[in-house]
């Protein structure tokens, strides 16, 4: 019997809840009166999730920053939160000050309010966020035409580069070493430019998985091919790609962990993207054009190639990074 991944497992789910016709999508929504209500839960667990030097309090957070990137994607303004914490029986107090800190800062930072939860008791620490907001219309994961930029908040890479020095001892400079740290450790999405700058999007998606995950399934519910002509990174990824003998496009493309966003504009809104995203202080990095046909095509040295999907999938063999 071969073994699940998280796709089949979900695709069992569905199918058990007569959701046949489901579409996969950064948020869920739902009719509450003359509102649409928008809903996203996200689960944190310490073997899978945190990795070392990661505190309790940036755990906790970090819970709430995995909704709060779909919230941004989307446009769509975070407003409430309800947090369940389960706790190993041993738990001090000091932990749970520390944790407390984190959903704190958390709240504070997004805006959110939180209105309460559970607590349960277990082998070891996992968060589950459940964050609420409403809207008229979100900006869907399909919707991009021939012709419309490809863009990303970001850029990418550090997270894997980080990941590979906190669990592997990866070597890098200095400076380099601190960036992709914090990017594991302190992820910021672009929730302000959000919802600045999403009524110029004709399609959108979190990143989180890893950005060929993201690009190939916009290409798939957008029914078009997606042609990136630059890599959103910059030269120090390169270098420490090289020290440490890593493929960069694995890291920028296949690591995963990144809380941005990809996200599709006709041409007409360029110039006004980048004007927000300047005001605000937004990385913003165009990364190619969508055109007529499926899949995702990558420009290196050698021409384009085809990129797989080989981003984050829990349940999988080959998701953990060399």
């Amino acid at each position: 019997m071969s073994k699940l991944d998280e796709s089949a497992i979900i695709k069992i789910f569905q199918r058990g809840l007569g959701n046949k016709g489901f579409v996969a999508e950064d948020v869920e929504v739902f009719p509450a009166g003359k509102s649409k209500m928008v809903v996203k839960v996200d689960t944190l667990v310490q073997s899978t999730d945190i990795p070392p030097k990661m505190s309790l309090a940036d755990a906790a957070r970090k819970s709430i920053v995995a909704c709060i990137s779909d919230f941004a994607s989307k446009g769509i303004k975070p407003e409430f939160g309800i947090i369940s914490v389960n706790l190993p029986k041993s738990v001090s107090r000091s932990k749970i000050n520390e944790i407390a800190r984190g959903l704190r800062d958390a709240s504070r930072e997004f805006h959110v309010k939180i209105l309460g939860g559970d607590t349960n008791e277990g082998l070891e620490f996992v968060f589950h966020a459940c964050i609420f907001g409403k809207t008229d219309k979100i900006v869907a994961r399909k919707g991009a035409s021939a012709g419309d930029v490809v863009f990303v908040t970001g850029p990418f890479g550090y997270t894997g580069a980080g990941l590979r020095v906190l669990l592997y001892n990866a070597k890098g400079g200095k400076n380099f070493v601190r960036r992709a740290i914090k990017s594991v450790i302190r992820p910021k999405p672009a929730l302000e430019f959000g919802l600045k700058c999403s009524k110029y999007f004709s399609s959108s998606m979190d990143s989180s998985d890893g950005l060929s995950t993201t690009l190939n399934e916009m290409s798939r519910q957008s029914n078009k091919k997606i042609i990136v002509d630059r890599i959103p990174t910059h030269e120090d990824l390169y270098d420490f790609a090289e020290k440490n003998k890593i493929d960069p496009v694995d890291l920028v493309f296949h690591g995963g962990e990144e809380y941005e966003f990809v996200f599709t504009a006709p041409k007409k809104f360029r110039t006004k993207v980048l004007q927000i995203s300047s005001h605000l202080k937004t990385p913003v990095i165009e990364i190619g054009h969508i055109a007529k046909g499926n899949g995702v095509y990558v420009k290196r040295d050698e021409g384009f190639s085809k990129l797989k999907d080989l981003g984050w999938r829990h349940f999988r063999k080959d998701h953990s990074p060399e």
